[in-house]
């Protein structure tokens, strides 16, 4: 067990949330960074216990076009400053990851501008990929190599060459001595070079006990790229993507058969992969904004939080801000917030309230960190599991439909159940819970007992809509997508009317027994919204990566969306490698 099994993080981008210049001057240090210090007291409010934050050194514009990687970017502050956030997070109990850019530099980087003064007789001529002095470029170098994204903006590490292993390695050991952080994600792991990241491994191994690697990975097997040889972790963008469609499509069958997959790829045991589940972050529109249906904000974070995996918080999304991509900006979704503007939001807003709760109870409940997954019950619009670990069963009922739906689902071994964002209590019958689960909405079903009841704070779970400061709404023009069209499927509302008939009428065995027959009757249509699942995640990711690359046209997202071939859009994603 290690700290990160039991981590709830909070993810911030610190360029957007401080409101620092677009471009850096290379002036003198601006001490922004020390602007976040009150964050630190806001994030264990809510419940997190972890922080990723980054990029965080000098760069030329959004961090990611790094010019030294061993000093804080000038329009945060200077490095006093980076070793005092830090200190203060562990002070207060928050453990520290940073951005670790690492495919690519600026060109201001001291290799490059070395390469540019001396060409052919630069001792960094090695340093970067396929560096041709017979070719010239936009920039009129003389010379031109590979880039990042097609932008020669970014300029492409070797990383096979080990001059450059080390020297990354004498980074990640340095920011360990220098700012004591515990641990780095690792931006764009997916185009890592394998034995370079073993390098990273081996020196996380060494610079600090359980010293975390996580990877940026848009999509694929997930087992690449944890393992015991390479990394701990990476983002699961197949769950981020499951969980807004299986909500605006009412599919549930979508995230359970993404979990069951990935719980597959692990072995299927609870120390198998422990991904870093998110509803949103810095490259991808906001939960809130995504979402069709508002009040499903509660449901998703109740799976993000209770599936397998860490949960993250990107920031300002607990308070359910908006932001949409524009064509060519990433502006709205990384915004500079006063958090004074939300002030006691603990307290007056729904949704920042229910992320507390949340917060609260995956610290509390090691089952929810470490536990088995099973699953109960499965409709388009009811999902029922069960995280179990050393005789603790916790049980997790999510409803996706405008109306409240009564569920009978298998508990452990105890008397009683509490409901940790309720309070409510219910009886253990023949093995069995039978609750209501309010529309919209959902809970986390835990063995009673006095100490947990009397830790828990009832929050009302409402899809009301929260008055927020101007600062943090999106620009007039991001106006909230329209409400779902309802379902066509005759046969998939028939057969959720009649496993609600059921769960009304049965005792809880017969009720099971109809809820598996209203399970098998859907199998087929389940499996053809899957399918079609897997194909919008594809394209999702394709549009992502070549977002990440530089500005997409019409054009090109019509090519991706009017390929509906799974072999071909995999090539595709293949040939972004």
């Amino acid at each position: 067990m290690a700290w990160y099994d039991e981590a709830v993080f909070y993810h911030i981008y610190p360029l957007g949330l401080t409101g620092a210049p677009k471009q850096n001057p290379y002036g003198a240090p601006e001490h922004r960074l020390n602007t976040l210090i009150p964050w630190i007291g806001h994030i264990k409010e809510i419940g997190c216990n972890a922080l990723y934050i980054g990029p965080l050194f000098e760069s030329v514009g959004h961090g990611y076009e790094t010019t030294d990687y061993k000093k804080l970017d000038s329009r945060l502050g200077d490095n006093d400053d980076l070793k005092n956030f830090v200190s203060e997070c562990h002070r207060q109990g928050v453990r520290v990851i940073f951005d670790g850019v690492f495919n690519h530099t600026g060109r201001d980087f001291f290799a490059f501008k070395d390469l540019k003064e001396k060409r052919e007789g630069s001792q960094y001529k090695d340093w970067y990929c396929h560096v041709n002095f017979w070719g010239n470029n936009e920039y009129n170098d003389g010379f031109s190599y590979e880039n990042w994204g097609g932008y020669n903006l970014l300029v492409k590490l070797n990383q096979r060459n080990p001059a450059v292993r080390d020297y990354i390695c004498d980074v990640i050991r340095f920011w360990v001595k220098e700012f004591d952080i515990d641990g780095i994600r690792l931006d764009a792991a997916d185009v890592l070079d394998f034995d370079f990241m073993k390098a990273l491994r081996a020196t996380a191994n060494d610079v600090k006990p359980d010293f975390w690697l996580m990877g940026e990975v848009i999509h694929g097997d997930y087992t690449r790229w944890v393992n015991e040889g390479t990394l701990h972790s990476v983002t699961n963008y197949q769950l981020h993507k499951a969980l807004y469609s299986g909500h605006n499509d009412h599919n549930y069958f979508e995230i359970a058969h993404t979990v069951k997959r990935l719980y597959e790829m692990g072995g299927s045991k609870p120390d198998g992969l422990k991904l870093y589940n998110f509803a949103d972050n810095h490259d991808v529109e906001r939960i809130y904004t995504k979402l069709n249906n508002k009040a499903h904000f509660a449901p998703v974070h109740i799976l993000m939080y209770a599936l397998p995996g860490v949960p993250s918080i990107y920031y300002g999304s607990e308070f359910a801000i908006e932001g949409r991509k524009e064509r060519f900006s990433d502006d709205s979704l990384r915004p500079a917030l006063n958090l004074s503007d939300f002030k006691d939001a603990v307290k007056n807003n729904p949704n920042t309230a229910l992320i507390a709760a949340l917060g609260k109870v995956r610290q509390s409940s090691k089952a929810l960190s470490y536990g088995d997954y099973k699953e109960l019950m499965l409709t388009n619009r009811q999902y029922a599991f069960s995280r179990s670990f050393n005789g603790e069963t916790a049980v997790i009922t999510v409803n996706n439909d405008d109306s409240d739906y009564t569920m009978t689902v298998a508990a452990g071994n105890c008397a009683e159940y509490i409901g940790t964002l309720s309070g409510q209590r219910v009886s253990v019958s023949n093995g069995h819970i039978c609750v209501n689960v309010k529309a919209n909405s959902g809970e986390v079903w835990i063995p009673y007992n006095e100490n947990v009841a009397e830790s828990i704070s009832p929050v009302e779970i409402t899809a009301a809509e929260i008055k927020r400061p101007e600062s943090a709404t999106a620009p007039s023009n991001n106006e909230n997508v329209q409400n779902a069209q309802p379902e066509n499927n005759a046969a998939d509302n028939k057969a959720d009317s009649e496993a609600t008939d059921a769960a009304n009428a049965a005792t809880a065995s017969n009720e099971q027994n109809a809820t598996q027959a209203s399970i098998n009757s859907q199998t087929q249509a389940a499996g053809e919204d899957f399918e079609k699942g897997k194909i919008a995640g594809l394209q999702e990711a394709i549009i992502a990566i070549m977002e990440k690359k530089g500005p997409v046209t019409d054009q090109m997202r019509h090519d991706v969306y009017n390929n509906t071939h799974h072999d071909s859009l995999i090539n595709w994603v293949k040939s972004f490698n």
